[in-house]
């Protein structure tokens, strides 16, 4: 039984991960499917791209939810059913990967930015703090979500490990965790990549041909 709530609570967090809000929510206001038109990215960003910014918003909100959500029941509450740092992480990247991979929408999913920006809120909320920091600011000066993506995952498992002994706790299995997050949300925006370089990437606001 030991091992079996940890992976119960990591199969939760993966199905909770699979969600893929900018399909729902794009479905539920009547807005064309996000895998059909821009990046084909069903992500936030994507669905700015369609003219509805509140559809965008929502989108961005439940995909961080979703993140969240199983990081933070583990740590307020797994303690009793014998789940620590580890689940913990677990989970995170459970839901992270749901997101990615989702098993309700034939494992084509997201980028999972959103989706790690809540995960990393759900493990130190000051961590998130700084990491939504340098999101908006390379946003905010060089107009590009891929770009501020990119830099903000890169930073996020070194803000954690700053912050050692300062001003949180960086337990090992949760820094390992942040890194594989990086790595495949870098893998993920391999093709934004390409286009940075060649000058072709979208900026953000742009709407759909």
């Amino acid at each position: 039984m030991a091992m079996t709530y940890p992976l119960l609570a990591t199969l939760a967090a993966y199905l909770i991960g699979s969600l893929s809000f900018a399909v729902l929510v794009s479905r539920t206001m009547g807005l064309a499917d996000p895998r059909t038109y821009g990046s084909k990215n069903p992500g936030a960003t994507n669905v700015l791209r369609s003219g509805s910014k509140a559809a965008a918003i929502v989108t961005l909100l439940l995909d961080a939810l979703k993140g969240w959500v199983p990081v933070v029941v583990v740590k307020g509450w797994g303690e009793a059913w014998g789940l620590g740092d580890g689940t913990v992480a677990l989970v995170g990247l459970a839901a992270f990967l749901g997101h990615l991979y989702p098993v309700f929408f034939r494992f084509q999913g997201g980028k999972g930015v959103a989706t790690a920006a809540g995960v990393i809120v759900g493990l130190q909320p000051w961590l998130g703090l700084a990491s939504l920091a340098t999101w908006a600011i390379i946003a905010f000066f060089f107009r590009y979500s891929s770009l501020a993506s990119i830099v903000t995952a890169v930073f996020a498992p070194a803000y954690f490990l700053l912050g050692k002994g300062v001003a949180w706790d960086a337990p090992g299995v949760q820094v390992i965790s942040l890194t594989v997050m990086a790595l495949l949300l870098v893998w993920r925006h391999a093709e934004n990549i390409n286009r940075l370089i060649a000058g072709k990437e979208s900026k953000l606001g742009a709407k759909k041909p």
